[in-house]
């Protein structure tokens, strides 16, 4: 069995949503509001895990639970 494999991004969405109590669902949700992108739980993993690069969703997010710019953002699993 593998590892995780969320990126350093990926991560740190999740421990900001375990932070405010708030779920993946309901960030997709609040993502799909504010950018009219349909986003789902598949397209979510998908980010989170490096597999697809979106700018605008990765924006969304960031501003959604307050997480600042970071260079490591694009760094994937290289362990």
């Amino acid at each position: 069995m593998e590892g995780c494999k969320f990126t350093d991004f990926g991560l740190l969405v999740k421990t900001e949503l375990l932070k405010c109590g708030r779920s993946q669902t309901w960030l997709e949700k609040t993502v799909t509001e504010k950018t009219g992108l349909f986003v789902d739980s598949s397209y979510m993993y998908k980010i989170l895990t490096g597999e697809r690069n979106a700018p605008k969703i990765v924006d969304a997010i960031r501003k959604i639970l307050d997480i600042p710019d970071s260079p490591t953002e694009q760094k994937t699993t290289q362990n």
